[in-house]
């Protein structure tokens, strides 16, 4: 079986398939190992020898007009990534459930713990909800899906013999350049669009000041690192952007890299950003390893493109699903603070998973 990343960006119609046709992807131990680098990237929350940064050799890369006509090209192919995944186990109809309620308030109460004694001053807590399915899972049915209801978002559809079948639909850039203009975001703070908002861009949300807070220690964070090895930095916002059915907080920073082989080292230093893990950064990232119930894996990480068609776009995998073993594993998190309330917190992450389950329970197209 072949690897491959099958990707669309943001607001665009087009979609990019590429494939490695012989071989494995190459494991990387190191983020700066990407350096001077060029492939598909699909990185770790944490690397380890059974989770490791993989990089996609580009060996095929074609380009579709749009994400409905992709489909029909790929099926022909009867390449066995592309075709759908069966259950290995006998057929039947299991509804959604969730990683144990009790659980993430065993989690919330050991991490918010620590924001009280002030240990942190953010941390990010996740979760990972699971749901069998019957007979068969359509990964292409799937990306197709996603691209449909999600314009806004990066979607992309990845398999390595490595990680398996991973599918991300995510708002959130960690690093990208066209035509040498670089720029990275702090996204940060959550709310839940309804009624008559759904119709809009959120523009009538009133934030509070946790939200702002969050999205503030965020973009301070990552104003840092970009001091280390760009220049001409220039940060606008923060403005309130949509994605699916949420508005999250973003500010944006354009800059000029200093070398533009380094970015591998430059993504060293973003990843993984408060958004994700929290403040202290080094502190935060062990206890999260430590005292979180579920393992990450590729949640909350980073993929995309690097360096290719003169082009990178590595976006931070939120809103992602990982197909396994006959199952979906959809995974969430939300950042915390002193005082968050774990219901809010709960329902947070529930909103979040609505942009994965929305791709599982419609018909197929």
């Amino acid at each position: 079986m072949t690897a491959f990343a099958l990707y669309r960006l943001p607001h665009q119609q087009e979609v990019t398939l590429v494939e490695q046709t012989t071989g494995d992807p190459l494991e990387i131990t190191s983020l700066q190992n990407l350096n001077g680098r060029q492939g598909f990237v699909l990185a770790p929350f944490q690397t380890t020898a059974d989770c490791p940064v993989l990089l996609i050799r580009p060996d095929r890369v074609q380009t579709f007009k749009n994400y409905a006509l992709s489909i029909v090209p790929l099926l022909s192919e009867k390449s066995a990534p592309f075709l759908p995944v069966k259950c290995p186990f006998s057929p039947s109809k299991v509804p959604l459930f969730s990683e144990g309620r009790a659980d993430y308030a065993t989690d919330f109460a050991c991490f918010h713990q620590q924001l009280r004694e002030g240990n942190f001053r953010k941390i990010v807590l996740s979760r990972c909800a699971e749901q069998l399915f019957d007979d068969e899972a359509d990964p292409l049915q799937l990306f197709a899906r996603a691209c449909e209801y999600y314009p806004r978002l990066f979607i992309s559809l990845v398999y390595t013999p490595q990680s398996g079948y991973w599918l991300t639909a995510t708002p959130e850039v960690l690093l990208e350049c066209k035509d040498g203009l670089w720029h990275t975001m702090a996204l940060a703070g959550t709310m839940k669009l309804e009624g008559d908002d759904l119709n809009g861009e959120g523009e009538h949300v009133q934030w509070s000041d946790k939200n702002i807070q969050e999205q503030r220690y965020v973009a301070s964070y990552i104003m840092d690192c970009l001091h280390h090895l760009t220049t001409d930095i220039r940060e606008e916002g923060p403005r309130t952007v949509r994605a699916a059915n949420l508005v999250h907080l973003r500010s944006d920073f354009t800059f000029t890299l200093l070398d533009s082989a380094r970015v591998g080292s430059l993504v060293q230093l973003l990843h993984p950003t408060p958004a994700v893990c929290g403040l202290p950064k080094d502190e935060t990232y062990r206890f999260i390893l430590e005292h979180e119930h579920t393992p990450r894996q590729y949640y909350s990480g980073f993929m995309g493109p690097l360096d290719l068609q003169s082009s990178t776009h590595l976006y931070v995998t939120l809103r992602c699903m990982q197909i396994v073993d006959g199952k979906y594993r959809l995974y969430a998190g939300g950042g915390l603070l002193k005082d968050s309330i774990e219901e809010q917190e709960w329902q947070e992450t529930e909103a979040k998973l609505e942009t994965m389950r929305q791709c599982i329970v419609t018909k197929k197209m």
